[in-house]
């Protein structure tokens, strides 16, 4: 499902490159938007989007994939700057093979990380190549 499905205020109705679209969008309408990579294969969904309040700025997005039905799936702390809009299919990219998602370091639903840790955090941005803001 994508962001323009889950716009219950209209935010995007009259979206016409200047606002607030793409460039500035809801969260809550990007709960359950679908991530691809390149190769057009299925990554998985976000599930939440953390937040880091005291810098003001997005995190990570946590990426659920594998399992069936919800059930065994795992989840992944993706580095908000790894993502990027693919605005034409409405869903967002990331740079990683499916396969090596697999190995990628992840956590279960039921024991989450302390996201806030620098050891974790620089395991997760060397991982995806990316750099702590």
């Amino acid at each position: 499902m994508s962001y323009e499905d889950r716009d219950t205020y209209g935010m995007y109705k009259n979206y016409d490159e200047k606002g607030p679209g793409p460039r500035l969008m809801g969260a809550d309408t990007l709960i359950g938007n679908d991530v691809y990579n390149q190769k057009d294969e299925d990554l998985g969904d976000i599930k939440e989007i953390m937040l880091d309040v005291n810098n003001g700025r997005i995190a990570y997005a946590v990426l659920s994939f594998g399992g069936f039905l919800g059930i065994a799936d795992k989840l992944f702390a993706v580095p908000w700057s790894a993502l990027k809009l693919d605005t034409v299919n409405k869903r967002f990219l990331l740079n990683v093979e499916k396969k090596s998602l697999e190995s990628a370091p992840g956590f279960d639903k039921d024991n989450w990380p302390n996201m806030a840790d620098p050891t974790w955090q620089n395991t997760v941005h060397s991982y995806y190549g990316t750099k702590p803001y």
